[in-house]
């Protein structure tokens, strides 16, 4: 393996990947399959470039369906085969009548991680509106939040384990696009995109709502370059395709929507 301060360089979270380094070290020496605990997409992207590097190992990512946002990892040695099925994940449901105090996203990951979770064992929630959500979490705490999450708000909720055919996420849906700007500024393409009006996309914006390349960026006037990504929770995620300048010195840009 290399050097970790070889391979800690110019990496963001470099807290986050300082441990993966060792769960892979780990895998090394005991020829046993780790699996970190759940990473964001910008710590995901890191942990896979960074364990690329590594001729000992390989990896295999998964979150519960295929567009899990968090997900975690599975390290092994590379002549060790990986599936889905050695990365083990909870479902649980958070039902309550959220009907007169509706309840976020926000809401209910506060309200699990008030419970004194580490944010690591929480992977994506999927809010239902007024009858609750869902979470997938790491399984040796299953147990003790059907016992400790009971109330997110005002409202009383009762927690309990799920199989996974009832888990209830969309199909993902991709649409390709075109549009033509006078600038590649954030809320003029995003605005676009997400199908939108340009004042709404610049509240969202200034209210740290919009994620560029997985991260949040807070500047309307933030000029976007083919191959980034721009997310919206609630809402999907936009892929800035190829941009060709017009007759008129307007850009045309092409978007692929996935929602």
């Amino acid at each position: 393996m290399l050097p970790k301060d070889d391979l800690l360089k110019s990496i963001d979270n470099s807290d986050c990947l300082t441990r993966v380094l060792d769960q892979a070290d780990q895998a090394v020496k005991t020829w046993d399959i780790v699996v970190t605990d759940f990473l964001s997409p910008p710590e995901q992207i890191e942990a896979e470039a960074l364990l690329q590097r590594l001729t000992d190992v390989h990896s295999l990512a998964w979150g519960g369906y295929p567009q899990a946002e968090r997900q975690r990892l599975a390290i092994a040695r590379s002549d060790i085969p990986l599936d889905q099925s050695q990365i083990p994940l909870s479902l649980l449901t958070v039902g309550g009548n959220f009907m007169f105090d509706p309840a976020s996203h926000s809401d209910f990951l506060g309200a699990l991680l008030g419970t004194g979770l580490d944010r690591g064992k929480v992977g994506d929630i999927i809010v239902l509106g007024e009858r609750g959500a869902q979470a997938i979490v790491v399984p040796e705490l299953a147990e003790f939040l059907t016992q400790s999450l009971t109330q997110v708000r005002s409202v009383p909720v009762k927690t309990q384990p799920l199989e996974w055919d009832q888990l209830r996420v969309r199909a993902p849906q991709k649409k390709d696009l075109t549009t033509v700007e006078a600038s590649l500024r954030l809320d003029a393409v995003a605005s676009a995109g997400f199908g939108m009006s340009r004042s709404k996309m610049a509240d969202l914006i200034n209210s740290g709502d919009v994620r560029v390349n997985w991260k949040p960026v807070t500047q309307a006037s933030y000029t976007l370059s083919t191959g980034d990504s721009i997310a919206i929770r609630g809402k999907g995620r936009l892929e800035i395709g190829e941009i060709a300048v017009t007759k008129k010195e307007r850009y045309r840009v092409s978007l692929t929507r996935h929602s």
